[in-house]
């Protein structure tokens, strides 16, 4: 616990200057967010904030991965490349996003196309996905998942495959689409690897504990800089790494049915955009919520900015200690 403890301090204070280096470069060739047309009007004011933030926390996470935590342990091989694999996705999508925004301004005309199409994206997804169940099944030999008090793990057989599936592709999802505020995305997904690591360690697997704590470390260093008013944004870049990371973690814990319950704000906003589509459809055009995700919800209703992610992430700790609790069963 003190190498994985030290390895997360380091891995943020080797985060901070590449941040601010990252920033800088950024600024320097115009990658900047483009901003939804029907988001809140207040959030017009962050057109041109620099994106691709997510760069600043998957490169001190790959050094420090890769210089102390992977020569003893190959299987971090699979946690990391998952995290390289969904950035580069992320990457792509943003830079695809802002060479439109480029083009329409160059041209006068709105840009409504933003980065990769959403199918897509979400096939890359399934197939990344896809092969990190493959290799957690078949080369790490994990097929079950436990309950909270029961000893006895319970076998899924082949269908662990398409579960894990779906799990990484969930909770990828819901990190990018938590993130709409600055820092939420960010300090919510900090929270969830801390806990993550903790149940980690209580079954014995230090070199994941290790690895929960560098990517802790190093989002920490990208919220330095992500902390309202945002000077750098994630982009996709940093939270499907995020999100693709958390599910990927979560399996090899075996845990992964506390997932839902560590990652709560993340489920939220998933829960409130599949509910205000249902409801939508269901009612012919009524709306459950002013707007979805859920953050936007109490954007609406008044509340600031910092007061929501500030709330968001006392839930989201509330709830890791709450699952972490269950896992102690």
């Amino acid at each position: 616990m003190t190498f994985a403890l030290t390895l997360g301090v380091v891995t943020c204070l080797v985060g901070l200057p590449f941040g601010s280096l990252l920033l800088k470069v950024l600024k320097a060739h115009g990658v900047g967010e483009r901003i939804r047309i029907d988001g809140p009007i207040s959030h017009q004011l962050k057109t041109g904030t620099p994106t691709m933030g997510g760069i600043a926390i998957v490169v001190p996470v790959a050094i420090m991965t890769g210089l102390f935590n992977l020569i003893d342990h190959e299987s971090m091989l699979l946690p990391l490349g998952t995290a390289l694999a969904f950035a580069l996705i992320g990457a792509v999508d943003d830079w695809v996003g802002v060479m439109r925004s480029r083009r329409a301004a160059a041209g006068g005309t709105a840009n409504s196309k933003g980065g990769l199409s959403v199918r897509y994206k979400l096939a890359l997804q399934i197939a990344i996905a896809l092969g990190a169940a493959c290799v957690l099944h078949f080369v790490f030999r994990l097929e079950s998942f436990a309950l909270p008090s029961i000893p006895t793990k319970f076998s899924l057989g082949i269908w662990y495959v398409p579960c894990a599936v779906f799990v990484i592709v969930a909770i990828t999802n819901a990190v990018n689409l938590t993130d709409g505020l600055d820092g939420l995305a960010g300090n919510t997904s900090a929270v969830a690897f801390v806990a993550l690591g903790v149940i980690a360690l209580l079954q014995g697997q230090l070199y994941l504990v290790a690895f929960c704590f560098t990517m802790t470390g190093a989002t920490m260093a990208f919220l330095w800089y992500n902390a309202y008013p945002a000077q750098l944004f994630m982009g996709d870049t940093g939270s499907l790494a995020l999100g693709g990371t958390l599910g990927v973690v979560a399996m090899m814990t075996g845990q992964w049915l506390l997932l839902p319950i560590v990652g709560i704000v993340f489920v939220a906003e998933v829960l409130s955009s599949l509910l205000q589509v249902w409801y939508f459809k269901l009612t012919g055009g009524k709306r459950l919520f002013k707007m979805a995700p859920l953050h936007h919800h109490f954007e609406l209703l008044g509340w600031s900015e910092v007061h929501i992610v500030q709330r968001f992430w006392l839930v989201s700790v509330l709830a890791a200690m709450f699952g972490i609790a269950l896992a102690l069963l």
